[in-house]
């Protein structure tokens, strides 16, 4: 037996408890391991909630989490590129990370360089902003809107974006000014009125990421021309009713994600949000802290 944090109902963040679990298994093409970190992330919560159940199978007895990292304990069948002992970030989009152990048929060596917690906070992230970028065809010499760039995909998104010679013009809080620009983007303030400001930046805008969901899908699209050029990872009504292209997360979108930006993060090419560490148990605490707001790192259960 071990131990992880179980869905015990769909709710409120109590509903996240440390429980004794069936020890999972390395299955073929899996490799088992045991988690040092694990990255909590925006819909980690929707699906606690229960607002996701008719997009992912999880409900109570499941064990949440789309990233981790941690050490090899087993190899599976047909398993040859990796040892026991190696460290390693993995990928989960059957989720399971928030627990002692997991088996993962996604990974990617860790550097030496990036800490337990950096490499929990990635996985999920980068393939997120590594497809959506695929998605949305950015390309060198185009103009891309990132909407919502401050955030844990958003950061990524737009350095990815910029080492490729695309154009950014990050939307953020005005408090996130100073980041964004550091990243070699433009800025300018998210909310109402976004494509104003915009406009008043650049004439062009070749394609759009909507990373925040808050709006904006209209103007993204008459700005593009092109609803196969706006991309949105949260709003699926704005998509619905524009045409813009609703994110479609799995593991064939972006299977190099963890190849592509672990050796930038090692290498000081690529840099995250601040990360929080959680004690796995408080789990639920870690929910409670993003869905209040009272912080904006990017939580990790350690």
């Amino acid at each position: 037996m071990s131990h992880a944090v179980v869905l015990t109902g769909f709710g409120g963040p109590a509903v996240l408890q440390w429980r004794e679990v069936e020890t999972p298994s390395a299955g073929p093409g899996e490799i088992l391991v045991r988690v040092k970190a694990a990255g909590v992330g925006p819909t980690d919560l929707a699906i606690r909630a229960g607002h996701l159940a008719n997009v992912f199978p999880q409900g109570p007895g499941s064990v949440l989490g789309f990233e981790a990292a941690g050490v090899v304990e087993q190899l599976g069948a047909d398993v040859d590129d990796v040892a026991v002992g190696d460290e390693v970030a993995v990928y989960l989009p059957g989720q399971g990370g928030y627990g002692e152990l997991v088996a993962a048929s996604v990974w990617h060596a860790k550097p030496a360089e990036v800490s337990w917690q950096e490499a929990a906070a990635l996985p999920a992230s980068a393939e997120a902003a590594l497809g959506v970028l695929r998605q949305v065809r950015a390309a060198e010499g185009d103009t891309l809107v990132v909407l919502g760039a401050a955030g844990s995909v958003g950061v990524i998104a737009v350095q990815l974006a910029r080492a490729w010679g695309v154009r950014v013009v990050g939307a953020a809080s005005p408090r996130d000014e100073e980041l964004i620009t550091s990243f070699g983007a433009e800025f300018v303030p998210y909310g109402e009125g976004v494509f104003d400001r915009v406009s008043a930046v650049t004439e062009r805008v070749d394609a759009v990421v909507d990373v925040a969901g808050h709006g904006g899908l209209p103007e993204a699209v008459r700005a593009t021309g092109d609803p196969s050029r706006v991309v949105t990872l949260a709003d699926h009504a704005g998509a619905a009713a524009t045409g813009a292209t609703m994110s479609n997360p799995s593991p064939d979108r972006a299977p190099d994600a963890l190849a592509v930006t672990l050796p930038m993060l090692a290498d000081g090419s690529l840099r995250l949000k601040r990360n929080r560490s959680v004690p796995f148990a408080d789990a639920a605490e870690a929910h409670r802290l993003l869905e209040s707001g009272e912080t904006r790192d990017k939580i990790v259960l350690v």
